[in-house]
């Protein structure tokens, strides 16, 4: 009975979600599912030290060694010329003190707009914003590793060798990523587990067997992502080894990025109608996931839940500035590069327009950005 009440409850915590607009694609809801179920309602992700997720993709052996895009080669050589290693490119003597190092302001973040944490003590309001800053960053950590296991599986499951070749390097840049985020966390003493919302998209990036909605999901989604909220903390952070950190980062996301692009936008220019309109519907859904991810419901609820519905918090955090400055961000990196590879047609950009969010669709995509324009956005 326990157990069931507590289901009950995660259904009403994501009554929002349900209520939001969704595109109501047969096979993106047959394929979303049994993440949603797993993440949204039975809590995996945050529940567990570790959670399985059976892989079906097929290993593809090329037996011929095709080289077929001369970009992803030259992408290749620029991501082995640029490797850092954390313990010499960081200074991680550097101390974090909860009370007296500011990691993240209050400009930046969405705490100035509850009225009781402006009533809060400086010391109190100071750790809060270090248990926000500790959640943004757990979740980037989570990212990572999500995208440690998506390049492993890239590895094996595109078909030609260049692609192959890249994904190796990038397995190196996500687990170094893995790395320096933990060990950053391990600093600020403070660590939360996997986001609901984030939970779904990783689960379903993991469990599909196709290797373009890997490439599409973490490549061109989380990985845009990622590089636009980055970008937002590497200007916002006066904390310098995190500076330092989201610097080298960035570089490295950039070319992840890059060659999503550069890989899927041949491969959705050959692709059926039936099977792009379905990838289309389906990155729409994980943007809607993702932006749910910065909601912040774990730290809400150990700091706030007492005090407020999940629904007020909600409210506040969705018409923050600080979502606002992130959505600019981090769509400005995603909505291009869904144009430019063919993923944005007349038909779903109503439901972008719906989020608010089809302005951003306008900018460059990611092979024309430098990397002074990664940095300050």
């Amino acid at each position: 009975m326990a157990d069931y009440s507590s289901k009950l409850r995660a259904l009403r915590a994501n009554a929002g979600v349900l209520r939001q607009p969704h595109t109501r694609n047969p096979e993106v809801f047959a394929n979303l599912a049994g993440p949603a179920l797993r993440g949204l309602v039975l809590g995996r992700g945050r529940k567990a030290e570790h959670t399985r997720s059976p892989a079906r993709h097929d290993a593809v052996f090329d037996w011929q060694y095709h080289r077929e895009d001369p970009r992803i080669e030259r992408l290749t050589h620029r991501a082995r010329a640029r490797q850092w290693h954390p313990d010499l490119d960081l200074d991680w003597s550097i101390e974090i003190d909860p009370h007296r190092t500011t990691v993240l302001p209050d400009e930046v973040l969405f705490l100035r707009e509850i009225p009781s944490y402006r009533k809060l003590p400086a010391r109190q309001q100071a750790e809060q914003r270090h248990a926000v800053a500790a959640w943004l960053l757990s979740q980037f950590l989570h990212g990572e590793q999500g995208a440690l296991f998506a390049a492993c599986q890239i590895a094996e499951a595109v078909g030609t060798t260049d692609a192959k070749l890249y994904a190796a390097v990038q397995v190196g840049d996500e687990g170094r990523h893995v790395d320096v985020f933990e060990r950053y966390l391990d600093k600020l003493g403070q660590r939360f587990a996997v986001d609901d919302n984030l939970f779904v998209v990783l689960d379903a990036l993991m469990r599909d067997g196709r290797w373009d909605l890997k490439f599409l999901g973490m490549q061109i989604l989380v990985e845009g992502l990622a590089l636009g909220a980055f970008g937002l903390m590497h200007e916002s952070t006066p904390e310098p080894l995190l500076r330092r950190l989201l610097e080298l980062v960035i570089q490295d996301e950039a070319r992840h990025v890059h060659f999503g692009v550069v890989a899927l936008e041949v491969a959705y220019a050959r692709m059926p109608e039936n099977e792009r309109r379905m990838r289309e519907d389906w990155a729409y859904e994980m943007c809607l996931l993702l932006r749910n991810r910065f909601l912040a419901h774990a730290y809400y609820e150990q700091y706030y839940a007492h005090a407020m519905s999940r629904r007020s918090w909600d409210r506040i955090v969705l018409d923050s500035d600080f979502l606002a400055r992130f959505r600019v961000r981090t769509f400005q990196r995603i909505l291009p590069n869904l144009r430019r590879i063919g993923l944005l047609s007349d038909r779903v950009q109503k439901h972008y327009a719906a989020l608010g969010i089809l302005q951003y669709a306008s900018g460059k995509a990611a092979p024309e950005l430098s990397e002074e324009e990664l940095l300050s956005g």
